[in-house]
Order: structure tokens, then sequence, then C-alpha cells
């Protein structure tokens, strides 16, 4: 059985180094990688589609995952914090109280514990009804509809099962008095490439896989005599299965005769796209911080993350380095605009918040993802169960974060992959 894989990222190969059977890897970027690729040029090392750090609940993944990359690892603690009003308060924000002023942590920690909202139907309600209106209103409600780019009533709260933990009354408390406490012990310390950025893990699972063929962007996929042909326009290939880690957009874009119903369920699928400005500065005082999560709504950025404390070799000796992200759609203010125009108001709003000065920057440059995060509308579910219960009807396999169209972490994308591979060597031996 010959498996041809759509899409090179990391699940795609995830499953490629676990194959028994013979298959190819079709990528239509220059490079594999996916979202998982980064920029080296200067001295400079950043990931493309923002920072992408090691770490997992499930040690046996991240042991694997680790492996990847032998010697050329550091492990580091991460230092993340809340830009709040001028204050960098600790993250999760409910860990960091006792950096507001009396009467703010009072607000939060009264509302956490006199909590009167009921309702955990949209976001906004599962919000307002877990943590109450202080912790609410300061911050995780500006935050998430700046990182979603919609109103938060608009959206499910399902996803945030299993993901966002409701703090203890114990911890809020001693947040609120001044005790140290941590949120999320899994993701307190981290594991990171010692140099290439997170690429150098994508090119690690690349030397268990056979070479991919790149710069093949798949425009036709249908069935011809129990076998699969995929064509890029210019070269058909043929498979006996296949298994698509692509945009379930483009796959479905490529299939014939797809049934009016699925093609207005894809077009309903809603996702944001990211856009990342990554510069360079020159300083003898980088940035203690390994990430800042920013709220304000004045500034165009949801996040800025800091290389060099991921690994010391991400950037030349005497200097610091931003990735600041940006979520957007097409009509908002910032999707239609130049590399220059957003660099520009990105510097403008880091020097606004004294995280930068203009007359330090020795590097610029702009990248962007058209796929970063799936929006959980309330017809979410059903759209989608949809469409993959198609894709699997026609014998397709979908494996990877915007094949199942789902947001999930590296480790769960390697996961699947993985579990993926598994069915596909078990499928093997019956067809043979």
């Amino acid at each position: 059985m010959k498996i041809g894989i759509l899409g090179g990222g990391l699940t795609g190969l995830a499953l490629a180094s676990h194959l028994d059977s013979p298959y190819e890897i079709l990528e239509a970027n220059e490079k594999i990688g996916g979202h998982c690729q980064s920029l080296e040029r200067d001295g400079f090392t950043f990931d493309c589609g923002g920072p992408h750090i090691l770490f997992s609940r499930d040690t046996e993944i991240l042991d694997f995952m680790t492996s990847k990359l032998g010697d050329n690892i550091v492990r580091q603690r991460r230092n993340v914090k809340i830009l709040y009003n001028d204050l960098f308060v600790k993250y999760p924000f409910e860990n960091g109280l006792y950096a507001l002023p009396p009467e703010e942590r009072y607000e939060c920690l009264h509302g956490f514990l006199c909590n009167e909202y009921k309702g955990e139907g949209t976001l906004k309600d599962w919000l307002y009804s877990t943590f109450g209106k202080g912790l609410t209103e300061k911050y995780l409600l500006p935050y998430n509809e700046k990182i979603w780019n919609v109103p938060a009533e608009t959206l499910s709260a399902d996803w945030t099962v299993g993901r966002v933990p409701k703090p203890s009354v114990e911890d809020m408390i001693k947040s609120a008095v001044g005790v140290e406490t941590e949120g999320n012990l899994h993701q307190l310390y981290f594991f990171y490439p010692a140099r290439g950025g997170i690429e150098a893990l994508v090119r690690g699972f690349a030397k268990e896989c056979a070479p991919a063929t790149t710069n093949y962007r798949i425009r036709k996929v249908e069935r011809e005599n129990n076998q699969w042909l995929v064509s890029d326009g210019h070269e058909t290939r043929r498979y006996d299965k296949i298994v698509s880690t692509i945009p379930v957009q483009d796959l479905i874009a490529a299939l014939p005769d797809v049934p009016d119903a699925i093609k207005q369920n894809v077009a309903a699928l809603r996702f944001n796209s990211l856009i990342t400005v990554m510069l360079g500065v020159k300083t003898a005082t980088p940035s203690p911080h390994t990430a800042l999560y920013v709220p304000d709504p004045s500034v165009p950025f949801h996040r800025v993350s800091y290389p060099r404390n991921f690994s010391a070799a991400c950037v030349p000796d005497g200097h610091d380095a931003l990735l600041a992200e940006i979520t957007t759609n097409p009509g908002d203010a910032f999707y239609d605009l130049s590399d220059e125009a957003l660099i520009e108001k990105t510097v403008e709003g880091l020097e606004r918040l004294h995280l930068l000065q203009r007359d330090e920057l020795t590097f610029r440059a702009v990248h962007r993802a058209r796929f970063a995060y799936v929006l959980r509308t309330f017809d979410h579910a059903q759209k989608l169960s949809a469409v993959l219960d198609y894709l699997n009807s026609l014998g397709i396999v979908s494996c990877g974060r915007n094949a199942e169209f789902v947001y999930i972490n590296m480790d769960e994308a390697v996961r699947r992959g993985i579990k993926a591979a598994e069915r596909l060597n078990a499928e093997s031996l019956s067809f043979s």
C-alpha cells in the first residue's frame, strides 16, 4: 500500500516517521514545517507562526519530541507577564493579583468569591460565571476579544473544557494577599531548540522521513480505479491511500463533485489569520520576560515574546528581539496593510507601552499565516462533523490542526499523527 501524505507540517512528519508502508509527502511551500517554520537572518532567529515551546502533560509525547533535538536543546523557566495598566502582572492573571492596587485586588477577589453570574453557553457568559466580574472585565474579556477578533458572545465556550482551569479559592486568596502561587504547572518549565528555532524540531523529524516533495500545491484530488490521483496541475501522482494534513478548505476545493451542503459547511467554518512582526534591537538591557500578554485595545498586538529568553542563540551579542502577534481577518484594520505599515503600527504601540525605543531597531520582518486560530462558533461542531464524516466516507484520513480544524498544541498534533500511522499500519496488513 502506497500512501500520499498531503502537507509536510509537524503532523504529517510525525505520521510519516511511524509508517510501515511506502509513502510520499507533498508540501505546497518551499520548505516543510507548516506553522513550525523559523526565520534565521542577520544573526536573529524567529518562529514565523508565533512562539512555539515544547511542553506537555503527556511526558511520553514530550520525551519523544525532545528526543528529536538530541543535544540541540535548552530547558527554560517561563517568565510570562500580563501588561495591565503599566503593571507587569504574573500570568495567569488570577495568580498575580498582588501586583494590583488594593481596590482592584478586592474587586477581583470579591467578584470571584461572591459570583452570582450564571450561564456557560457563550464564551462571555462562561468567563463571567467562572471568574467573576473583576477578573473578566480587567483582563479575560478584553484579551479574548482581542485574540479571537470577534465579540465573546458570538463564540461557544466548549473549547475551554480541559484547557482553561478554574482557580481554587485558596489560590485566589493567596494571590490577593501576596503569597506566591503558580498556575499551569506543566508549562512552568519548557524545552526549546538551542539553535535553529522551532524549525529544528521539524528537521529532527525529517531525518527519519523520506524527503518531501516541496512546491507541490495540490489542485485536484480524485478517485480512479481504486486509487487516488493527486495533481498540482502539472504532475499527477497515484496512491492507494491518502492522509490529509492540509487545511480542510483546501482539500474540499480540490475534490470533484462535492455536495453543495458540504461546500456550504466548509465555507461557514471560521478562523483567524495571524501576522507576526519580528523586530531586532541593539540594547544593553534585554527584557527578562519570556512573553507579555497585552489586553490593551489601543495597540494592535495581543502578545509580545522575546526569543532571546527561549535560547540565547536566537539573537546576536548585544541585542534583543521582539515577536509581536496580531490576530487579523479580511476587512479589519490590519489584514490588507503593507509590511511597512504593520511594522510602523507595531513599533508605535511598543513605544507607547515603553517596550521599545525606535532608535535601537536593527532588524524588521513580517510573516503572515492564513490559518491560525479556529473560531468555535455555535454551529462549528455540527458543520465540521458533517465535513469530516464526508471525507471519511471517501476513505480520506484527515489528521492535524488544520485538517481536523481544531485548536490543538504541538504535542497533540504529534500524538494524532502517530495514532493515524498506527491505524494505517494495521490497515496495510489487511491490504496486503
